[in-house]
C-alpha cells in the first residue's frame, strides 16, 4: 500500500526524494532503555527498519535514573548545555547534559540529562511537575541541535510529551538559520492523553486555543495547554498509526474533542500501520515456546497448546477451542462485552480461556468469578511475564480483541505470526490488519464483528469455534495469518514515502 492511499483527503502525487534523511525522533521513551507502553517499541523498531534502508534515524529521550549505565556505555555529546526557560526571574535556563549511546542494542540514541527532573526520577510519568519535564525535553532538543554538528532534515515529535517542539519551531526558532530550515511531523498514537489535564472538565475561560505563547517552564499556565492541540496545529504533516484510525479521529466519536481540528488539518494527516518485531515474535525461533513450527509444520502448535494449558492449570484437552487474551484489563478492551455473556459462552460451548494482563480490578474479579464456576476452563495470569504473551500466541487457537476504539493494536499482528485467530471488533487499526474469514471465497485470516455490543462477540466467538471443528478451513485461515507481512520495514518504507513528500514540497515551495 502506498503512503499516497493512506492520506485521508486531498491527494497528492509523492515525487521521488532521493536524498539520504536524517530523522531524529523525540519522545519520553524507547526501548530497550526506557519503556512504559508501545511507544517504547515503536521509537526501538522504527528507527532500525528506517536505517536498515539506507537512512539515518536516531531517537532522543531523558536519561532517567533507571537507564543501565553499566550495559549501556554512553559518550559525553554536550556538556553544559543551556536551556532557555522563559522565566524572568533567578532561573533564566536549565543546565543539561547531551550523553549518546551507538551500539548494536539500539539506533543511535542522545540521552537529556538533568539530575533534578530526570536522573533522580524511578519512573517515566507520574509527577506533578511532569509539564516542566516534557517542557525541558521539547526545549532541550532543539537547543541541541542548535549546537550539534549532526542536523536531522525531520523531528518526529511523538504523543502529547512533545507536542511543544512543533509550537516551538514555529514560534520561538521561526527565524533560526538551522531550525528553521528542520521540518516536523507530530505522531499520534492514542488522542485520549492531550496534556496535564483532562480537557473535558476544563472551564472554557480555562481552555487553550492553542494561539497563546507559550509560558515559561515555571508558570503553572504551561500545565494547562493542550499539548497534543498544539502539536497538530503547529506540526507540517501528522502521523498516526492506521489508515482507519487516521479517519476515525476526524468524528465526534473518536476525536476526543479533536475532530474539528484534525478535521480542518486533514490535508496533513497520514495513518500508517505500526509493526512488529519479526525476530522477536518467531514461532521458529522463540525460546519462550517448547515447540517451533513454521507454516508447513502448524500441528506443532499442539504441543505448545498442551503446555499453556499446563502452565494456566487449564484441562488437558489438545482438542479444546482454546482462546487467549493478552490485554490491559480497561474499558477501551472490551471488556465489558465479555461480561454479560462469560456465563453463557462457557455453559454451551467446551471453550477455555487463558488470560494475562493486569488493569481494572472489577475485570480482575470477573475473571475470578469465572474461574470459579468453570475451574481448569478459565485460566489466568496478572503479573508482568516476558514469556507468557509467546506461549500464548502459540498455543491459543484464537485472540479475543474485541476493543471499543484501537488505534493500531500489535496483539493481533503478534498473534497471527503465531497461527493464532484474530477475533475482533472493526475498528482503527484492527480493522486494517484482519480481514473477516469468508467461507465462499476462501478468503480472510479472523472473526469480526461491527458493532459494540455483547452478541456480536458472542457470535463471532461461536462462529470462530464452528469453523476450527473444520479441520481444512482452519488450517487455510491459520495459513493465511502466519502468511501476512507486519514487519517494520513495510511501515518503514511507507514513512520514508510521506517525509519524501514533504520535504520535496517545502523545497519546491522555498
Amino acid at each position: 500500500m502506498s503512503a499516497s492511499s493512506l492520506k485521508v483527503k486531498n491527494l497528492k502525487k509523492i515525487i521521488p526524494f532521493s536524498k539520504k534523511l536524517k530523522i531524529l525522533f523525540v519522545g519520553s521513551e524507547a526501548a530497550p532503555f526506557a519503556k512504559a507502553g508501545g511507544l517504547g517499541d515503536v521509537l526501538y523498531s522504527l528507527p532500525l527498519a528506517l536505517n536498515n534502508l539506507g537512512h539515518d534515524a536516531r531517537v532522543m529521550i531523558p536519561r532517567y535514573g533507571t537507564v543501565d549505565l553499566q550495559k549501556y556505555k554512553l559518550k559525553e555529546e554536550a556538556e553544559g548545555l543551556e536551556v532557555p526557560t522563559e522565566q524572568p526571574g533567578d532561573y533564566p535556563f536549565l543546565v543539561c547534559n547531551v550523553k549518546r549511546y551507538t551500539g548494536p542494542e539500539a539506533a543511535t540514541t542522545y540521552f537529556l540529562e538533568n539530575m533534578e527532573y530526570y536522573e533522580q526520577r524511578a519512573n517515566v510519568y507520574g509527577y506533578a511537575d511532569d509539564h516542566i519535564r516534557w517542557g525541558l525535553l521539547c526545549r532541550g532538543v532543539l537547543e541541541f541541535i542548535k549546537k550539534s554538528i549532526w542536523k536531522p532534515d525531520i523531528i518526529v515529535a511523538s504523543d502529547w510529551q512533545t507536542g511543544l517542539i512543533p509550537n516551538y519551531l514555529k514560534s520561538r526558532y521561526k527565524k533560526d538559520p538551522v531550525l528553521g530550515k528542520i521540518s516536523s511531523a507530530f505522531a499520534l498514537h492514542n488522542l485520549h492523553y492531550q496534556g496535564m489535564c483532562d480537557f473535558r472538565f476544563t472551564q472554557e475561560s480555562e481552555r487553550d486555543s492553542g494561539q497563546e505563547e507559550i509560558p515559561d517552564f515555571f508558570n503553572p499556565r504551561l500545565a494547562k495547554l493542550n499539548w497534543l492541540l498544539r502539536g497538530i496545529i503547529y506540526s507540517d504533516i501528522i502521523l498516526t498509526v492506521s489508515p482507519t484510525y487516521a479517519k476515525e479521529i476526524l468524528t465526534p466519536q473518536y476525536g476526543v474533542g479533536m475532530d474539528k481540528i484534525l478535521s480542518e488539518k486533514q490535508h496533513k494527516l497520514y495513518g500508517i500501520l505500526n509493526g512488529i518485531n519479526y525476530e522477536k515474535y518467531d514461532p521458529e525461533d522463540s525460546p519462550h515456546i517448547p515447540s517451533h513450527y513454521n507454516i508447513r509444520s502448524i500441528e506443532k502448535k499442539k504441543e505448545n497448546k498442551i503446555a499453556l494449558q499446563k502452565r494456566l492449570a487449564l484441562n488437558n484437552d489438545p482438542g479444546a477451542f482454546v482462546l487467549g487474551i493478552v490485554s490491559r484489563f480497561t474499558n477501551q478492551k472490551g471488556f465489558d462485552l465479555l461480561e454479560p455473556i462469560i456465563d453463557r459462552l462457557f455453559e454451551n460451548t467446551d471453550i477455555q480461556l487463558a488470560i494475562l494482563g493486569d488493569g481494572e480490578s472489577r475485570y480482575k474479579e470477573m475473571i475470578e468469578e469465572g474461574r470459579k464456576k468453570f475451574p481448569k476452563r478459565i485460566g489466568y495470569h496478572f503479573e508482568f511475564d516476558v514469556a507468557l504473551p509467546h506461549l500464548i500466541f502459540s498455543g491459543a487457537d484464537a485472540i479475543l480483541i474485541p476493543s471499543r476504539f484501537e488505534p493500531c493494536g500489535i496483539v493481533q499482528m503478534q498473534a497471527m505470526r503465531y497461527g493464532s485467530i484474530p477475533i475482533i471488533r472493526k475498528t482503527g487499526g484492527l480493522s486494517d490488519t484482519v480481514e473477516d474469514f469468508n467461507p465462499e471465497k476462501n478468503r480472510g485470516e479472523g472473526f469480526v464483528f461491527e458493532q459494540y455490543d455483547p452478541y456480536g462477540l458472542f457470535v463471532a466467538i461461536i462462529k470462530a469455534g464452528a469453523y476450527f471443528r473444520l479441520k481444512k478451513e482452519w488450517q487455510g485461515i491459520v495459513k493465511r495469518a502466519m502468511k501476512k507481512d507486519f514487519s517494520w520495514e513495510r511501515s518503514a518504507q511507507e514513512y520514508i514515502e510521506v517525509f519524501n513528500n514533504l520535504l520535496e514540497e517545502k523545497r519546491k515551495n522555498g
